[in-house]
């Protein structure tokens, strides 16, 4: 059963994580860091089946691959606040020689960061040959990725999304942040891109998806309607219905924050908006 008053706790923890590091460099990406928080918290801390040491060849344990790296934020906070690194580290984010890039990278062998995302559209590639290779190995955990609505307007998805129908990688866990908002606008203003449940449904998938995208209990049942349907000859979507910048309100509901830091009064805001418990680096 979990535990969601430690889950909120840390929630709002890593809402003022992403808040901190995107302000002391005066860049990175707030709005989908923010919108994504609760799935995150979740994946790490209630539904992966993870080991305590991080290796690299990932045997034996569920692994995740995160496609739109510009979100790195949330996700090293997760990380950090999950053990694989010190939280102190989190000073470091985007500095020269840091191990915390814009972008995920792995040349510096942060633990958790399995790809570098710097590149849209590549994630649900990866994700798919390390699906097979847990079926070359008879291990049977799951593979989890992450996507942005935005980023399916790429080919190089579709053709992935084609391939991993037709070769039954049913150990596969897509989710899509289905935020609506992109760099330049809403995705619908730069390129609508239709019905994404029948599209992957067309391509032979089974598609869930999450209404409330940052509800803690819907995350968290909703995942576990995905992975029970895992196994059964078809890759799983997960529509993630998030808000862009949820958890702040003036970063809500907008594009304007995607990639764009907070001033100092606005940092003061969104933390006096997100009072922690757990304790800031």
């Amino acid at each position: 059963m979990a535990d969601y008053k430690a889950l909120e706790d840390l929630v709002i923890q890593v809402r003022r994580d992403i808040l901190r590091q995107v302000h002391k460099v005066n860049s990175g990406h707030p709005g989908g860091s923010l919108g994504c928080a609760e799935f995150f918290v979740a994946l790490y801390n209630e539904l992966m089946d993870r080991k305590e040491n991080f290796t690299m060849d990932g045997i034996g344990e569920d692994l995740f691959f995160l496609s739109n790296g510009h979100i790195s934020p949330v996700f090293y906070s997760v990380l950090a606040r999950a053990g694989y690194f010190p939280v102190e580290e989190l000073r470091t984010f985007r500095h020269i020689n840091s191990r915390l890039q814009g972008h995920p990278t792995t040349h510096e062998g942060l633990p958790g960061i399995r790809i570098a995302s710097g590149s849209l559209g590549q994630g649900i590639s990866v994700a798919i040959g390390a699906a097979q290779a847990k079926k070359l190995n008879n291990d049977k955990h799951i593979i989890y990725a992450l996507c942005g609505d935005g980023e399916l307007q790429e080919g190089q998805n579709w053709e992935a999304i084609m391939y991993a129908a037709g070769n039954n990688v049913d150990n596969l866990i897509v989710t899509v942040d289905l935020n609506g908002q992109q760099i330049d606008g809403s995705t619908e203003n730069v390129l609508p891109m239709g019905n994404l449940k029948a599209k992957f449904e067309a391509f032979g998938w089974e598609v869930l998806e999450i209404e409330k995208g940052n509800d803690l209990s819907a995350i968290i049942s909703g995942m576990k309607k995905a992975k029970d349907k895992t196994g059964n000859g078809k890759p799983i979507c997960v529509l993630l219905h998030t808000i862009m910048g949820h958890g702040v309100d003036f970063m809500m509901h907008t594009h304007d924050w995607h990639g764009k830091a907070p001033n100092d009064a606005q940092l003061e805001t969104g933390l006096l908006q997100n009072s922690a418990t757990l304790g800031d680096y």
